[in-house]
């Protein structure tokens, strides 16, 4: 028997079925049969790729120089020119508006408000806000100009111009200025009515969106016309334009203020901070002016401008002791509130710009040189014909009489022009002496300067020297012909006859009060004595008899209870148009008391064509009206002396 194992015989299983096609069925625990795969492919052909290399190094190269021209950039815009576009950046974000300072306010001498400025808006308006691409409508500054044309009074299509600026970087721009608060709250009311139907209806667009406000401030003058002449006014700039508004603009204006801050579609950005100089509000003014008889004597000036057709007149009032100005009115005046409707001529202080032959009012000039110089008396005796040769000329009074036998203080009384001739011609040895001598006292009494106040457009007058007076003007002179002179000289020489023969300069301003109430008071005016205190003494009573006297030319002045000391005037008037006489110029000046002065008051009619265009008949009575109403409102007492009654006449 063999050690190996016989080999296993197999034992066949049962049949596995077939299946139709001639395929045997897997029996049971048989492996499924593989189905057959798709035909293989032949062999296909291998391809060779290239090197990436070259791509990859050309790929490189391009981002190394895009790269290297962004860092160049970069170092242009953080190295190079960071200054620059910083700026530029600042420009873009940051503005700088302008803070105006408050004016100062205009006082009459008691603090009555005379001029003061009050809340008002600069409307401003961003135009890259009303753009198309804004708006999304083309006509926006078309639309925006005629909702706010009518409300600030300004052009429609200049408004236009104003919006659609031809830089169109500009994002500020100044509509109108110093507006009501009235004014900016009706386009406020605009603006938020717009946004409110804007988000309710999408046709409709706040094409007011880019307006908006500085505050400012404005002039106000609540008087009206009142002082106009004095006050000025102040222009669209916020300048004073005229009067003391102008001369005082420095004091007035005080200095502008800025701030700094960041916006963003016209609006402030409230936190990226700003910077701000504060403005420095300018000093109040306080004036000689008392309101009271500022009114006085403009309402009786344009009374009688109107009833006698005049082409204006002035009045002055004036303290004679300290040369305070306490009125000066003129007629026809203007609104400085609003000079849109203003009369252009009327325009200016015609009392200080107007320059016109005195008349019979500078005879009391002649009458103080003849006395100063004890060429005569008022007793002196003069006989006066009806007519007087001198020169190539004969010369007369206004009007014809016999023979007169008068006083000096007659001549000044009766206002004759054939007296004055005579007492003045004692002057000197010589004509030529005489009128040196009547030169240098007109020169003392302020004539041929200016009155000290410094003011805009005031005229000197004209006074030529004593050798350039023609044959005529040697003897017209100490009447009141062939020499000029403005409002304020001719008061400023009763005043100083009133004062004692002291002339004390003009003033207007009594000072100035700052911010934190501190007063300064102006200074003081310069003084200087042009005649003795017994001549001006003498004078005044000699004035008396002008008034007091029934042979005297200015009884209308008379005031019951008071001495009055005046003088009448009727001048040929130099039409300034042609420069040929035409018309007359009808003034009264005066003071009173006579006894003890306190103020003096000068009133002048300029071309009175209906009515009297007599100074004694026509400004008589203005002189009366004005120096009642101021002695009253001085609370002067009534005079308790009784009148010097100097004689006029004697026989012969």
């Amino acid at each position: 028997m063999s050690d190996r194992e016989p080999p296993r015989r197999r034992v066949p299983g049962p049949a596995r079925p077939v299946r139709p096609g001639g395929r045997r069925q897997p029996g049971p625990g048989a492996r499924p049969a593989r189905r057959p795969g798709p035909p293989r492919p032949a062999a296909a052909r291998a391809i060779r790729l290239g090197s990436p290399r070259p791509r990859l190094r050309l790929i490189g190269l391009a981002l190394t120089l895009v790269m290297s021209a962004f860092v160049v950039r970069l170092l242009q815009v953080q190295a190079v020119d960071a200054g620059t576009y910083a700026a530029k950046a600042e420009q873009n974000r940051y503005v700088v508006h302008t803070l105006p300072a408050e004016r100062g306010g205009i006082t009459d001498r008691n603090g009555v408000a005379l001029a003061s400025t009050v809340d008002a808006y600069d409307i401003t308006a961003d135009p890259t806000m009303f753009t198309r691409e804004q708006l999304k409508v083309g006509d926006g500054p078309e639309q925006a100009a005629a909702l706010l044309a009518p409300i600030i009074g300004e052009d429609q299509e200049d408004l236009v111009d104003v919006l659609r600026p031809k830089n169109k970087e500009l994002r500020y721009v100044r509509l109108a200025r110093r507006q009501t608060p009235q004014v900016w709250n009706q386009i406020k009311d605009l603006k938020t009515a717009l946004t409110k139907k804007a988000e309710t209806d999408k046709s409709v667009v706040n094409v007011l969106a880019g307006v908006f406000a500085d505050p400012s401030s404005k002039r106000v003058y609540p008087g009206g016309d009142l002082a106009a002449g004095i006050l000025g006014w102040v222009g669209a700039d916020g300048k004073g334009g005229g009067g003391l508004e102008r001369k005082l603009n420095e004091t007035l204006a005080g200095k502008d203020g800025k701030i700094r801050y960041a916006q963003s579609g016209g609006r402030q950005v409230p936190t990226a901070g700003s910077t701000e100089t504060p403005a420095v509000p300018g000093s109040d003014v306080e004036l000689t002016i008392d309101r009271d008889i500022q009114w006085a004597a403009q309402h009786a000036i344009s009374r009688q401008v109107e009833k006698s057709k005049a082409d204006g007149g002035y009045v002055i009032v004036q303290d004679t002791a300290t040369g305070e100005i306490l009125a000066m009115a003129n007629s026809p005046g203007f609104d400085p509130g609003d000079l849109a409707h203003a009369d252009p001529d009327a325009l200016g202080n015609a009392a200080l710009q107007d320059a016109f032959e005195p008349g019979s009012t500078a005879k009391v000039m002649s009458m103080a040189a003849v006395l100063e110089e004890k060429a005569a008396t008022p007793m002196t005796h003069l006989t006066i014909p009806n007519r007087l040769k001198r020169g190539d000329r004969l010369f007369k009074d206004d009007i014809d009489h016999p023979t007169w036998y008068l006083t000096l203080n007659g001549v000044l009384a009766k206002s004759s022009n054939i007296g004055t001739i005579m007492a003045t011609g004692e002057l000197g040895r010589t004509q030529e002496e005489a009128n040196k001598v009547l030169h240098s006292y007109l020169r003392k009494f302020g004539l041929g300067g200016y009155s000290g106040l410094g003011f805009p457009g005031e005229t000197k007058g004209i006074l030529a020297p004593p050798d350039q007076w023609s044959t005529s003007q040697q003897y017209t002179i100490p009447f009141g012909q062939g020499v000029s002179v403005n409002a304020l000289q001719a008061a400023s020489v009763y005043s100083t006859i009133a004062n004692g023969g002291v002339r004390v300069e003009p003033t207007l301003v009594r000072g100035t009060k700052e911010d934190d109430g501190r007063f300064t008071p102006a200074p003081e005016p310069k003084k200087t004595r042009v005649i003795s205190e017994k001549t001006a003494k003498t004078l005044s009573q000699m004035l008396e008899s002008v008034v007091d006297d029934e042979e005297g030319t200015g009884t209308k002045a008379r005031i019951p209870g008071y001495r009055v000391a005046g003088k009448t005037g009727t001048a040929n008037r130099v039409d300034p148009a042609t420069g040929m006489y035409k018309g007359y110029t009808s003034s009264f000046a005066g003071f009173a008391p006579a006894d003890k002065p306190r103020v003096t008051v000068y009133c002048a009619i300029q071309n009175a064509t209906e009515g009297s265009y007599f100074g004694g008949q026509i400004c008589g009575p203005i002189y009366k009206q004005v120096m009642e109403f101021a002695l009253k409102t001085l609370q002067v007492p009534p005079t308790g002396a009784d009148p010097a009654n100097l004689p006029v006449t004697f026989k012969p």
